[in-house]
């Protein structure tokens, strides 16, 4: 939904009702309570609820979460089919992820397609505000907070470490942008910035884009790259990660890309916004040197990936700058150009600070 959308809420229940009556062969008396949605984020919207039915003379009461795919796009191409697809292929792997349950095509109960997965109990640290001022990780001792960043760090080993081809993953690749899996991934974001920025000058981003595509590192390792990896993205419970979400920028890849992301949106989430990281949350060396055990490589190209990172963020805010013009919300008119991740993107290269 576009931002600032309000979706019918008892309509949706209503539509909902049909739709599991549908899916769930022999149920009777199926209804959907408490139906909500906790926050629409620029990328997807998310539906929560209860499901009651009775099936084989038995009551059952199911937690489940629905993902819908959004009408207003921060991506040019959005497959919620290959999100859905992504985590059954995960499903009997080491990676923990919720269960997914029906996929529907059809707009007729939402507006749009969707995915329904299992509820996974725990919390999720917070973007906004940044998890270092607000929510669950301020709550936590310090030695609770090293606890969920390291066994985050396990959970990002343990997707590279899969063997994607005997997975399955092989449908992730785009031999049709370039030779290589780096190449396809700039050429795709090279896409996406033109469609971003509808012909408007973005000096920062198209220096950084020129840069990433003069330097590309040969000769690397290929495995399923996560692309939103961050903690943010994560559910924990007991000082554990009990789910991986969020797979929209899956992609095949050098794994170190997903540790770039990981660091620059760690630099992001505090110094970029001038906030200190909260005491027990593992320094960035320490972070790297974790991987490194869990992962079993050597990082060799971090810096690249680092600014790879903070490139694809500020091709996104590009987009998100966008959105929130059309739903008239405030924003400075530098926005697009002038973010903390163009900010981060100059102070990796070397380039002219934006603005």
């Amino acid at each position: 939904m576009a931002i600032g959308d309000q979706r019918d809420l008892e309509l949706a229940r209503t539509n909902l009702e049909h739709f599991f009556a549908r899916v769930l062969p022999g149920a009777s008396a199926v209804a959907v309570r408490d139906l909500r949605a906790p926050g629409m984020g620029f990328s997807n919207e998310t539906l929560l609820l209860e499901l009651a039915y009775e099936r084989d003379g038995r009551r059952h009461e199911e937690a489940l979460v629905i993902r819908v795919k959004p009408k207003a796009q921060v991506f040019p191409e959005y497959d919620l089919r290959r999100q859905y697809t992504v985590m059954q292929l995960l499903a009997p792997t080491d990676v923990p992820v919720p269960a997914v349950r029906w996929f529907e095509e059809s707009p007729e109960a939402l507006g749009a397609s969707f995915y329904v997965m299992d509820r996974v109990d725990g919390v999720v640290p917070p973007d906004h505000p940044s998890y270092n001022v607000a929510g669950c990780c301020t709550e936590m001792t310090p030695a609770t907070r090293g606890a969920i960043v390291r066994d985050g760090i396990d959970k990002l080993a343990r997707i590279h470490r899969l063997d994607w081809r005997a997975l399955g993953f092989d449908f992730l690749a785009r031999p049709e942008l370039g030779t290589t899996p780096l190449a396809q991934q700039l050429a795709y974001y090279r896409r996406y910035l033109e469609w971003a920025a509808q012909g408007r000058p973005q000096p920062t981003v198209d220096a950084g884009l020129a840069w990433l595509e003069a330097n590309q590192p040969a000769d690397e390792p290929t495995a399923l790259c996560w692309g939103d990896a961050r903690i943010g993205n994560m559910i924990f419970a007991n000082d554990r990660c009990v789910a991986v979400l969020d797979w929209e920028m899956v992609a095949l890849g050098n794994p170190e890309q997903d540790l770039g992301w990981w660091l620059f949106l760690d630099w992001h989430h505090s110094d970029a916004i001038g906030v200190p990281r909260l005491e027990g949350f593992p320094t960035r060396d320490e972070t790297i040197a974790r991987y490194q055990e869990l992962a079993g490589r050597t990082v060799r190209h971090l810096h690249y990936y680092e600014a790879f990172a903070a490139f694809r963020f500020a091709v996104v805010m590009i987009r998100i700058a966008q959105l929130v013009r059309d739903a008239g919300l405030p924003a400075p008119d530098d926005f697009a150009t002038n973010n903390t991740c163009t900010q981060g993107l100059a102070r990796l290269l070397g380039l002219p600070p934006p603005g």
